[in-house]
């Protein structure tokens, strides 16, 4: 191991709140298994809607996951990010109350802030007057709510942060997270969640054209497919634990997922531009933050939108920096939809999982890769092999784009 490998900062606990269940290993054996997680919405009537099909999180019985104050005080994507931070803190055992509080931080992604609050909210405002809005408007529908509730929940005190960069977003925060733990910090909370599915949040989403709206939920989300038509939406995300590799050792940490090897971030030129996505170079930056050519990277974790031409780009640029059919591609976010900013931090527990027990999972759906897309799509089951270093990759609608390197903890 290199000296700037065994420096990078390591990552020590795991909070899993998604479609696909409700820990990290729930979670993981779902995506083993490839048992799809999406079907018709059933927080609202979505019949009048072109998309009916989501990602839902199943079972979460809030009263039993957030203190009932919170409850009517924040939004259900913040009940998701409170549950998903006190498992990951609970799987990296580590008691905040131990440590130094203002070394202690939480960044956390974010990307329709609290939607389905601000909708009832505003349906108050319409049909009543202005007193039928609560106080709390004010701060659960702000994007930085599930951080302010995270860490005043566990005392954390140190740097605190949101990153509103939609479905990149979730490896920019675990990029923020490396920055404050090379400045000083102990401990970072970081990851993200999402939870807009209602009336308001599904409209803002249509709005970009890119969901899919075929009704069959085996054929609506096929990224890299010839049949590719959009992708879904979905709610939940994950939570993680990132710090510092002396202070793990130092407190004595029981296990380490991985290494935060590499970063970088990007963002498109305005559609009708000359110049050329960022995503090659934003993979290419990430590589060399982590001191790593292209050919020690193992499998590398799709953005996989699902958008013909989108699905195209991120193909091209993969087989411009790896080779065709240079590398294993993977995209689980088939089972689930996209999470928006919960998705990319899904996918980086995935991988670190991946990385743990050596596996690449299948993508499930697509059976035809759509002619041009020169990559090696993990198909029709796990595949087994060495795994040394993932690639995560993540674009946002608007233009931003982000990569993180993983590495496996030895």
């Amino acid at each position: 191991m290199s000296a700037a490998t065994a420096q990078a900062p390591v990552i020590t606990g795991l909070g899993v709140v998604a479609p696909t269940g409700l820990s990290a290993e729930a979670h993981w054996t779902a995506v083993l298994g490839g048992t799809p997680a999406i079907g018709r919405i059933s927080r609202f009537d979505p019949s009048a809607y072109p998309v009916r099909l989501a990602g839902e999180v199943p079972d979460f019985v809030t009263k039993e996951q957030v203190p009932s104050r919170l409850i009517a005080q924040t939004d259900r994507w913040t009940h998701l990010g409170l549950s998903a931070a006190e498992a990951a803190i609970a799987d990296a055992e580590v008691n905040p109350a131990e440590l130094p509080e203002y070394e202690l931080a939480v960044v956390t992604s974010s990307s329709s802030g609290g939607t389905e609050f601000g909708q009832h909210e505003m349906e108050n405002l319409y049909q009543h007057n202005p007193e039928w809005v609560g106080a709390y408007q004010s701060i659960a529908w702000f994007y930085a709510a599930t951080t302010g509730q995270v860490s005043i929940r566990h005392g954390l005190r140190g740097p605190c942060g949101v990153i509103c960069c939609e479905q990149a977003g979730g490896l920019d925060a675990i990029g923020q997270a490396r920055r404050l733990i090379r400045t000083g910090s102990r401990l970072v909370v970081t990851g993200g969640t999402d939870a807009s599915l209602c009336p308001y949040g599904l409209t803002a989403q249509l709005s970009t054209g890119n969901l899919s709206t075929v009704q069959d939920p085996a054929r609506a989300y096929l990224p890299f497919d010839t049949e590719a038509s959009g992708y879904l939406p979905s709610e939940g995300g994950a939570m993680l634990i990132v710090e510092s590799a002396e202070a793990a050792e130092a407190r004595g940490a029981q296990k380490i997922y991985g290494r935060v090897l590499g970063y970088a971030a990007g963002f498109d030129p305005p559609p009708g531009s000359e110049r050329p996505p960022s995503l090659r170079r934003t993979i290419a930056a990430a590589l060399a933050d982590a001191q790593l050519e292209p050919g020690a990277v193992d499998v590398v974790f799709a953005d996989a939108v699902g958008v013909p031409a989108d699905d195209l780009a991120e193909a091209e640029a993969l087989a411009e920096i790896f080779g065709a059919r240079g590398v294993p591609v993977t995209a689980p976010k088939t089972l689930t939809g996209r999470l928006y900013g919960g998705g990319a931090p899904l996918d980086v527990a995935t991988a670190l999982l991946s990385l743990r027990d050596q596996v690449i999972p299948h993508t499930v759906g697509p059976t035809a890769v759509a002619p041009g897309h020169e990559i090696d799509l993990v198909l029709g089951e796990p595949r087994h092999q060495e795994l040394r270093t993932a690639l995560v990759v993540a674009r946002g609608h608007g233009g931003f784009n982000a990569a993180l390197v993983l590495g496996r903890a030895d």
